[in-house]
């Protein structure tokens, strides 16, 4: 990874503060506007059918997420996502659950076909089970690596035309072609509900400053691990870890990246 391209990125959010609209679950809207303020980015959590093509049309990046899922938000989902692909507005999914019922896998497949999102980011057991209806997930968490999905996000990435980022020990981006790994993190993250969404936002955020979208992708899985592995190392649990989470991607700077960076 350019360290250099990671810190631009960083700064380019904090004083653009890009628009950063989500469509996402009621479980963590306020994490995610949260993180996506301390990163220094502006979130809308708008959802509303009857404003979409207004409101979509405003901001510099989309975020779907499928976690608390309904017919009225995927009819808005598909409406904000072909506003944002007609507008270049780049898109980030997030496959909540997707292999829990095939409603969620269903959903996501027509996502990626009519809305053609710019990245697509989940844990191993989702991206493999938007490429093989036979996989099956726990709920909304993984059951597999994230290395043993490797191949499965090459593939997505090429038949979706998509970056596609999984979310593990090791994160793992692609575009089809090349890899890069992040090896940042810590595993009191996978106790705190939200990480995940969480760092699809942090990836919208990257979007909208960076057109580079295999790069602005890791970069801000970046950002996301080392500010989770500096806050679990300050957390007695996971309660104080969500408040530390915020403060170090508030904080968060040219120093920490070059001494935690992997």
């Amino acid at each position: 990874m350019d360290k250099k391209q990671l810190i631009d990125d960083l700064l380019a959010v904090r004083v653009k503060s890009p628009l950063v609209q989500n469509i996402t679950n009621y479980v963590v809207m306020n994490n995610t506007a949260n993180a996506l303020l301390a990163l220094g980015a502006s979130p809308i959590m708008a959802h509303a059918k009857e404003e979409m093509v207004e409101m979509t049309s405003i901001v510099s990046a989309l975020v779907l997420n499928i976690g608390t899922l309904s017919n009225e938000w995927v009819d808005s989902m598909i409406l904000a996502g072909k506003t944002a692909l007609k507008k270049g507005i780049p898109i980030v999914l997030d496959p909540v659950g997707a292999g829990a019922t095939s409603y969620r896998t269903d959903t996501c497949l027509r996502l990626i076909k009519e809305c053609k999102p710019s990245v697509i980011r989940g844990n191993g057991s989702e991206i493999m089970a938007l490429v093989d209806s036979d996989i099956k997930t726990k709920g909304v968490d993984s059951s597999v690596s994230s290395s043993s999905a490797l191949d499965s996000a090459k593939y997505l990435a090429k038949e979706a035309c998509a970056v596609v980022v999984i979310s593990g020990e090791i994160d793992y981006i692609t575009d089809g072609e090349k890899v890069i790994e992040v090896r940042n993190g810590s595993t009191m993250m996978t106790k705190v509900t939200g990480m995940g969404c969480t760092a699809t936002a942090l990836v919208g955020a990257f979007l909208a400053v960076n057109s580079d979208t295999l790069t602005a992708s890791a970069n801000a899985m970046a950002i996301m691990g080392i500010a989770g592995e500096i806050s679990a190392t300050k957390s007695l649990g996971t309660g104080s870890m969500q408040v530390n989470f915020l403060d170090e991607l508030y904080i968060i700077s040219e120093k920490e990246i070059n001494r935690y960076l992997r």
